[in-house]
């Protein structure tokens, strides 16, 4: 089922309503979804670098907003969906001791998960459940997941027509679906 959503996200990213996926699979990804936005953003920025910027943008407004609905589940439906969710990723046994290093660590947790692409749901839910301050929750968030579609827009935007040109290109695709597929296995 997976590979069907990514083969279907891949796909999408050349459609004229691909922003709109984009958007879409951010918001989702950062609350429930399992599919990062990257496997849309690359290939979008890819065939039009100078509109990475435009893309990094929507998709870091759509994962916060999607990561404040994924902070709601954790503060009012946690008992119901956030343990459902956290369940069916195989994370139940990670979040009381993710939840007890809040008090110390909430913000660098929230950065540093934020710019990985391991489950940022993990960290919305749990940041709800665990009460951490909403407004600071946002900013970390904003940073986190700006700084990381950011990051790779300013590569796409500088090197994207000398990546497009190599044909090395299918295999550094290969290496990043990889890479997500071990750090999600990791988890």
């Amino acid at each position: 089922m997976l590979k069907r959503i990514y083969d279907w996200c891949v796909a999408a990213a050349d459609k004229p309503y691909a922003l709109w996926i984009l958007a879409a699979v951010a918001f989702a990804e950062s609350s429930f979804f399992p599919i990062p936005p990257d496997i849309m953003l690359l290939p979008m920025s890819l065939a039009r670098p100078k509109r990475a910027w435009w893309f990094a943008a929507v998709c870091t407004v759509a994962s916060v907003a999607g990561g404040v609905l994924g902070y709601a589940i954790g503060a009012l439906l946690y008992d119901s969906v956030g343990q459902w969710l956290i369940h069916l990723y195989g994370l139940s046994d990670k979040v009381d001791a993710f939840r007890a290093s809040y008090a110390e660590w909430g913000a660098v947790i929230i950065l540093v998960k934020g710019l990985t692409p391991i489950p940022y749901k993990l960290v919305t839910i749990t940041s709800g459940f665990a009460g951490y301050n909403i407004w600071l929750f946002i900013l970390c968030s904003i940073v986190a997941r700006g700084g990381r579609v950011f990051f790779v827009a300013v590569l796409l935007n500088r090197y994207g027509d000398v990546i497009r040109a190599e044909p090395l290109l299918e295999l550094g695709a290969i290496v990043l679906v990889l890479g997500f597929v071990i750090a999600f296995k990791l988890i």
